[in-house]
């Protein structure tokens, strides 16, 4: 299943937020996106109807494992772009910025190509 770049940004967030308290709440997610509650809701509704994303009773998301998949793709390619650029001397919040953009359009090969000159520039 095809999955749009803002719902790739609302499961990224979720795993971020997940590592700092395993609790996470929609709430959560609308200060940490800087984006109101309804659109959050209503986001948060699509990922559960596709199956990214469960809640408890309680309110508590949980990514599914498809969910954490992109997650965890989206996250490791935000870090890595983010470190490339610094490394190339990009400043460090221009750097995840730009990621922040790059991750959701990147090939698979592009991103292993960038991956492994970072790998052979860090250990020069």
């Amino acid at each position: 299943m095809s999955i749009q770049e803002s719902g790739e940004m609302y499961l990224e967030s979720i795993l971020v937020l997940s590592k700092k308290n395993p609790s996470v709440r929609a709430i959560d997610i609308s200060e940490h996106m800087g984006f109101s509650k309804p659109s959050v809701s209503r986001a948060l509704g699509l990922l559960k109807s596709n199956g990214f994303v469960t809640s408890t009773k309680e309110g508590f998301l949980k990514l599914t494992e498809e969910g954490k998949n992109i997650a965890e793709k989206m996250y490791e390619r935000h870090t890595e772009l983010t470190s490339f650029l610094t490394l190339i001397g990009v400043d460090e919040n221009i750097a995840s910025k730009d990621a922040c953009k790059m991750e959701h359009v990147i090939s698979d090969e592009s991103f292993l190509a960038i991956k492994e000159l970072s790998d052979s520039l860090k250990n020069k």
